[in-house]
C-alpha cells in the first residue's frame, strides 16, 4: 500500500528523484541546463542522447561499470553524471576507472587515428572530500596538467560538487548555478516554487517533481528510494560516530581516521546486505550504495 507523503516535491538526492529529473529523454532539457552551468563555453550542450548506463568489460573477468546517467551530446562529448550519497575510501580511483569506459567505447575497427571526443565525469556529492573539508570552495574541476601546471590534455575532466558546503538561502541565490544547488538540497522542503525559481526551465522541474503527478507505481518506487536514502544516511552517520568515538578512546589521530573510514564502509555494506536480502537487483543496489556489482555479489 502507498501512503501519501507530506512533501509536495521529490527529494533530488534519492536515486528515483535524481534519475526522474535528469536521466530520461522527456526531461533531458533539465539535464542540459544543469550541465551547461558546469561546462566551459566551448563545450556548451545543445542536445544530448541518453545512453545505456551499463558498461561491460572486454572479457568475462573484467568488472562492470554502472552509471547513474550516461549521455552524449550532438557534437560527440560524453558525460557520466553520478549522485554519490556516501563517501568511499577509493572514490577518486572509482571515478578515474569509470571514465575509461567512455574512452574505450570510442575505439574504431580498422585504421583509426585515435582521435577522441571529450569525456566529462560529473559527481554530485552528498559529502565533502577529506582533503577539502576546511575549504569553502565547493566546485572542483580536475584535469590533466604538466609539471608547470599547464593543461596537458583538455578532453578529460572531472567535475565535483560538494553539496554540504552550499548554505545559501533562497534570497541569496545570485547565479543560475546557485539555483540548481539550492534545488538539489532543498526541493523536497518547498511547498511552492520560490519567486527566484519561477519560470523557464525550473517551471518544468517543479512539474516533473510534483509527487501528486506520479502514478501509484511511481509513488511506491519513490517511497522505496526515499526510505533507502534515509536509512543509508542514518546508518552511515551512526557508524561514523561510533568509529570516531572508538578512535577517540584509543587516543590516537590515526585511530580516529581509521575508525571513521571503517564505520562508513561498514554502514554501506550493511545497507547493501539488507537490499540484497529484500530481493533488489545487484544493479539497483550498486546504484544506491556506490559499491561495485562484484563486491555486492560477494556479500
Amino acid at each position: 500500500m502507498v501512503f501519501p507523503l507530506p512533501d509536495k516535491y521529490i527529494d533530488l538526492l534519492t536515486d528515483f528523484g535524481f534519475k526522474r529529473v535528469f536521466g530520461t529523454e522527456p526531461n533531458k532539457a533539465l539535464l542540459i541546463d544543469f550541465l551547461n552551468t558546469l561546462l566551459p563555453p566551448h563545450h556548451q550542450i545543445q542536445d544530448v542522447t541518453i545512453k545505456n548506463p551499463e558498461f561491460l568489460g572486454n572479457t568475462l573477468v573484467d568488472r562492470r561499470a554502472i552509471f547513474d546517467i550516461y549521455c552524449q551530446s550532438t557534437s560527440g562529448e560524453r558525460f557520466i553524471v553520478e549522485m554519490q550519497k556516501a563517501k568511499q575510501t577509493f572514490f577518486k580511483d572509482r571515478s578515474v576507472y569509470y571514465a575509461t569506459f567512455p574512452i574505450q567505447e570510442q575505439a574504431q575497427q580498422g585504421n583509426w587515428n585515435y582521435k577522441l571526443t571529450a569525456v566529462y565525469t560529473v559527481g554530485i556529492l552528498d559529502f565533502c572530500f577529506d582533503d577539502h573539508k576546511q575549504d569553502s570552495e565547493l566546485l572542483h574541476v580536475v584535469e590533466l596538467k604538466n609539471q608547470r601546471c599547464e593543461v596537458f590534455y583538455d578532453k578529460l575532466k572531472f567535475i565535483y560538487v560538494e553539496l554540504p558546503k552550499f548554505t545559501k538561502s533562497v534570497d541569496q541565490l545570485d547565479t543560475h548555478f546557485d539555483k540548481w544547488l539550492f534545488l538539489l538540497r532543498h526541493l523536497a522542503s518547498c511547498n511552492a516554487p520560490p519567486e527566484p525559481l519561477q519560470g523557464n526551465v525550473f517551471a518544468q522541474l517543479f512539474e516533473v517533481a510534483e509527487i501528486a503527478n506520479f502514478s501509484s507505481e511511481e509513488q511506491a518506487l519513490y517511497q522505496d528510494s526515499l526510505k533507502v536514502y534515509r536509512d543509508m544516511y542514518s546508518v552511515n552517520q551512526t557508524l561514523i560516530q561510533e568509529g570516531l568515538e572508538q578512535g577517540l578512546e584509543q587516543g590516537r589521530q590515526e585511530g580516529l581516521e581509521q575508525g571513521r573510514q571503517e564505520g562508513e564502509q561498514a554502514g554501506i555494506q550493511k545497507i547493501a546486505k539488507q537490499m540484497k536480502a529484500a530481493g533488489l537487483s545487484l544493479k539497483d543496489i550498486a546504484q544506491y550504495t556506490g559499491l561495485s556489482v562484484d563486491d555486492i555479489d560477494q556479500l
